[in-house]
C-alpha cells in the first residue's frame, strides 16, 4: 500500500510520514501490521471525540440509512443541516445566529471573506503574519508566510499584515478595510494566545471605522479550549464566526456565522451569492450533529483545564523551554527544530503520534481527542519524555 501511496496520490510534502492505517478507535490506530499507536494529534484537531466515536458512527448509518446527497446547498430542508444549524444559534451570542454549512475550513474563509465583502462594500483585509487559514487562493492570500506563497500569485492583491498581539499596528485597519481576519489562537505561528485585551482592541478599532471581525476558530472552536469557541474566553463576540475540523467528528466541515441580516446579503443582488454542492450534506451534517451534541451533553469542556494541567504537570524537562497554547491544543517548544524532527520520529517507533507546527519549527503539537482519559494522557507524556532524554 505504501508503495502505490507514493506512487498514484498526490502528497503534500517531499518526505510524508506514510504510516499505513489499518483501523482506528478511540485514542489509538492501528497500522497494517498490528502495531498499536496513542493519538496525540487526532486528525490535527479535527477528531474532537477521537476515532469512530459510537455516537458519531450510529448517526452516520442511521442517516445513510435515510438519504445522503439529494440537492445543492440551500435549496432543501434537510434535518441533520437544520438541527446542527439550530443547536449551534443555541451555544452562539445573537448576532452569529445564521450558519452557512461548508465542505471544510478553507471554504469557509472563502465565505467569509465575501461575506465581509458584500456587507461592508470594501475590499480590502487585515491579516496576521505567521497566520494560516487555508490553502485556496482567497485563504491563501491571508497566509502569513510570504515564503510559502511563491509560486502562486498573483494572488489578492489588497491584503495587509499586522504582527500579532501588536496594538501599535492596529491603526492599518481603516475605512477601506472590509475585514480583520485573525485565527483566536494562532496555530501554525506556534499556538499563541491573544494578550491580555488584544482582541478586544481589535473590535473597537473594527468598530470605529465600520470593518468586519473575522474570527478564525478552526483549530480553538468546538470545546478544544474548554469553551465552545475560544472568543468566549476574550470577552469579545466577532462579526463572522469560521469553525471547521473539530465539528465533523472526523468528517469533513466547514462553516461560517454571522447576523441574519449579513447572511440576508448573500441571497440578491446577485442571488446564489455563495453556493456549494455538498455543503450541509446530510450524512455529514449529522455527524456534525452528534459531535456537538456529545461534546455538550457529557459535558466534556468541564474537563479541559484539569487535562490541560495534567498535560503541564507531566511536561517538565530540560529540553522544553515552554508549553504554549491552551486547554487541549498544547505545543511544546523545544530548542531547535532538529530536536523536534527526531523526538517526533522517536515517538512514532515508540508507539505515540506526534505531529509538527506549520511555522514555529521548535514545537510539537499536541492536540488530543477531547475525550482523552488522564491514564492515556500519562502514557503518551511518558514516552515524549522519555525520548526527550534520548536527546
Amino acid at each position: 500500500m505504501l508503495d502505490d501511496f507514493l506512487s498514484y496520490q498526490a502528497k503534500t510534502s517531499p518526505y510524508p510520514i506514510g504510516l499505513e492505517i489499518k483501523r482506528a478507535k478511540g485514542s489509538y490506530i492501528v497500522d497494517q501490521k498490528g502495531k498499536k499507536y496513542l493519538d496525540f494529534v487526532a486528525g490535527v484537531s479535527a477528531c474532537s471525540l477521537g476515532h469512530r466515536h459510537p455516537a458519531v458512527v450510529r448517526a452516520l448509518k442511521r442517516q445513510l440509512n435515510r438519504y445522503m446527497h439529494v440537492m445543492v446547498y440551500g435549496e432543501y430542508a434537510q434535518s441533520p443541516a437544520v438541527d446542527l444549524c439550530k443547536l449551534l444559534a443555541k451555544h452562539l451570542p445573537s448576532s452569529l445566529e445564521v450558519t452557512y454549512l461548508t465542505n471544510s475550513g478553507t471554504e469557509a474563509i472563502e465565505g467569509a471573506m465575501k461575506l465581509a465583502k458584500r456587507v461592508t462594500g470594501r475590499g480590502v483585509f487585515i491579516a496576521a503574519k505567521n497566520a494560516y487559514h487555508g490553502s485556496t487562493q482567497g485563504a491563501l492570500s491571508l497566509l502569513g508566510v510570504e515564503q510559502q506563497k511563491e509560486g502562486y500569485g498573483p494572488l489578492l492583491p489588497e491584503v495587509e499584515f499586522v504582527t500579532f498581539n501588536a496594538f501599535d499596528e492596529l491603526t492599518k485597519i481603516t475605512t477601506k478595510t472590509a475585514g480583520v481576519v485573525l485565527e483566536t489562537i494562532q496555530g501554525g505561528g506556534g499556538f499563541i494566545l491573544p494578550a491580555k485585551e488584544y482582541l478586544l482592541a481589535v473590535k473597537k478599532r473594527c468598530e470605529e471605522v465600520g470593518a468586519l471581525l473575522i474570527l478564525d476558530e478552526i483549530q480553538p472552536g468546538i470545546g478544544r479550549t474548554g469553551k465552545l469557541f475560544a472568543f468566549e474566553h476574550y470577552g469579545i463576540t466577532p462579526d463572522i464566526l469560521v469553525i471547521g475540523k473539530g465539528l465533523g467528528g472526523g468528517m469533513p466541515i466547514g462553516a461560517f456565522c454571522s447576523s441574519a441580516q449579513n447572511m440576508e446579503t448573500l441571497t440578491h443582488s446577485p442571488s446564489l451569492g455563495h453556493i456549494t454542492t455538498f455543503g450541509g450534506n446530510p450524512v455529514i451534517a449529522a455527524a456534525g450533529l452528534a459531535t456537538l451534541q456529545t461534546i455538550i451533553n457529557k459535558k466534556l469542556m468541564a474537563e479541559i483545564d484539569a487535562k490541560e494541567a495534567l498535560f503541564r504537570e507531566c511536561l517538565v524537562h530540560p529540553k522544553i523551554k515552554q508549553v504554549n497554547g491552551r486547554g487541549l491544543m498544547l505545543a511544546p517548544i523545544l530548542e531547535n527544530p532538529e530536536q523536534v524532527s527526531k523526538v517526533v520520529f522517536s515517538c512514532l517507533e515508540r508507539g505515540l503520534i506526534l505531529f509538527f507546527l506549520l511555522w514555529e519549527k521548535k514545537g510539537i503539537r499536541l492536540s488530543p481527542p477531547l475525550n482523552i482519559s488522564k491514564r492515556e494522557i500519562r502514557k503518551g507524556c511518558k514516552i515524549l519524555l522519555e525520548a526527550l532524554d534520548e536527546l
